[in-house]
C-alpha cells in the first residue's frame, strides 16, 4: 500500500468525522488552536525570531569558541553543532531539528553531523516538563529533578550510542570565516521575523489536525480504553499523557509511559520535525530512530 492511499484514506476519515460530528470536531480543533495560540506562539515563536537572527550575523561561533573542547569531546559535535545541542535541550520541539536544518542549508555542518544531531536534539522542554508534566499532569506526586533525570539521562544515553555505533567522526571542521546571506540589519530581522512565523502557522496547523485526529480516534476506541491512552499517547504528547495518568492504569504504569511518550513526542510532533527539515534532503529516519530508542530508555529508567 502506497503512502498516498493511506494519506487519503486517511484524509476521507476525517473529513467523514468533520461531516458526522461537528460538534466534537469544533471541540478538538479549538483544543489544538488553544494549545498553539496561548502555549507554542509565547514559548516558542522568540526562540525561532532571535536564534535565527543569531545564525545569520555569525557570530555563534566568537560565543561558544571557549566550549569547543566541550563539545568536540562529549556530544561529538563542531561548535555550530553545539549550539543546537545545548538550544535543543532547553528550547523543545521541534526548534533543535529545525536548528539543525538551517545550519545546514547555510553549510555550517555536513549532512552527517546534521543526521546525528536530530537523533538527540529534538527534546521537550524544561519548561513543558515542569509546568505541564510534573505540575498539570503528575500534580507533583514525583520531584522535577527525578523525572528530568529520567528523560535526559535516556537522551545522553541515546546520544551516546549513535555517536560510537552509528554515526562515528560526524563532526566537521568548522568554518574559520562565516559570510552570511543577510547582510542588512533590517533584513536579518525581517527575514528572521517572516521565517518564524511562517514556522509557527504551519507547526500550528499540525496541531489542530492531529487534535481532531485524536478526537477521531477517541470515539472509535470508546469499547476498547485500554488500547485508546497507548494509541493517544502515541499520536500526540500533551493529550495523551493527559488522558493516560487519567486512567485506570496504577501509576507504577502510568508514570513510566508517561515519561516514555513526553520523550517520544509523538507522531503529531514528528510530523512537525518532518516540516522543518523539508526544505533539505535531510531524511527523517534517523530522528524517529531517535526518539524510540530514548523513548525506550526513559521508560526502563522512570521505571
Amino acid at each position: 500500500m502506497s503512502k498516498n492511499t493511506i494519506l487519503t484514506g486517511g484524509i476521507c476519515f476525517l473529513l467523514v468525522f468533520l461531516l458526522l460530528h461537528p460538534a466534537e470536531s469544533l471541540s478538538c480543533a479549538r483544543a489544538g488552536m488553544t494549545l498553539w495560540l496561548n502555549t507554542l506562539i509565547p514559548t516558542l515563536l522568540p526562540f525561532i525570531i532571535l536564534t535565527g537572527m543569531l545564525t545569520h550575523t555569525g557570530h555563534i561561533r566568537k560565543l561558544l569558541l571557549p566550549f569547543e573542547s566541550f563539545f568536540h569531546i562529549f556530544p561529538g559535535v563542531s561548535i555550530w553543532g553545539g549550539y543546537v545541542f545545548v538550544l535543543g535541550m532547553l528550547c523543545g520541539y521541534p526548534l533543535g531539528a529545525k536548528l539543525a536544518s538551517d545550519l545546514y542549508g547555510l553549510h555550517k555542518i555536513s549532512k552527517k553531523e546534521a543526521l546525528y544531531l536530530t537523533t538527540f536534539c529534538n527534546n521537550p522542554s524544561p519548561a513543558f516538563i515542569i509546568t505541564y508534566l510534573c505540575k498539570s499532569c503528575l500534580k507533583d506526586t514525583v520531584p522535577a529533578g527525578m523525572v528530568f533525570a529520567s528523560i535526559f539521562s535516556a537522551n545522553l544515553i541515546c546520544m551516546l550510542f549513535f555517536r560510537f555505533f552509528v554515526y562515528q567522526n560526524a563532526t566537521i571542521s568548522d568554518s574559520p570565516e562565516f559570510s552570511p546571506e543577510i547582510s542588512s540589519r533590517k533584513n536579518i530581522l525581517d527575514f528572521s521575523i517572516m521565517n518564524g512565523f511562517e514556522t509557527i502557522v504551519r507547526l500550528g496547523g499540525y496541531i489542530i489536525l492531529f487534535s481532531i485526529l485524536q478526537g477521531m480516534l477517541k470515539l472509535l476506541l470508546l469499547p476498547a480504553p485500554d488500547i485508546k491512552y497507548l494509541i493517544l499517547g502515541f499520536i500526540e504528547v500533551t493529550t495523551g499523557t493527559s488522558e493516560l495518568l487519567h486512567s485506570s492504569y496504577p501509576f507504577s504504569l502510568t508514570y513510566p509511559l508517561a515519561l516514555g511518550f513526553t520523550s517520544l513526542g509523538g507522531l503529531c510532533i514528528a510530523a512537525q520535525t518532518k516540516s522543518v527539515l523539508g526544505n533539505t534532503d535531510l531524511s527523517l529516519k534517523p530522528y524517529v530512530l531517535g526518539k524510540l530508542c530514548c523513548s525506550a530508555c526513559t521508560f526502563v529508567l522512570a521505571y
